[in-house]
């Protein structure tokens, strides 16, 4: 299954930050499919944590953003227009710019992306 997260309303001087992430639940990686001002690499990995999913950097270990009750872990899974709280990392060892997140689309087709984003995958 894949999930597409709209990540927004940042409180932050600049309005238009938002990202989308695509979230590939098999392989427990996500991908930027777009973004303005939030700085997020092209891909990383991600970590389901209780009821919370914590989006890290490629190979870090380092949050960038948690999904505050996003459980990914849970039977009945996601739907779309489910929302929460997103704690924005926008630098380390500073306190999370606060937003919000929430499930766009989910996509259960298993269908394989046309380009994969992940570098790791053609190793």
């Amino acid at each position: 299954m894949r999930i597409t997260v709209h990540l927004d309303t940042f409180d932050c001087a600049d309005p238009s930050v938002y990202a989308l992430l695509w979230l590939d639940l098999a392989a427990r990686k996500w991908s930027r499919e777009g973004h303005a001002v939030i700085d997020l690499p092209q891909w990383g990995e991600f970590e389901i944590s209780g009821s919370d999913t914590r989006i890290d950097g490629q190979h870090t270990g380092h949050a960038l953003c948690v999904l505050e009750k996003l459980d990914l872990s849970d039977a009945q899974g996601p739907f779309e227009g489910e929302s929460g709280r997103a704690l924005w990392y926008r630098h380390a060892h500073h306190a999370p710019i606060v937003g919000r997140w929430h499930v766009q689309c989910l996509d259960s087709t298993g269908s394989a992306p046309e380009h994969g984003v992940f570098a790791d995958d053609q190793m």
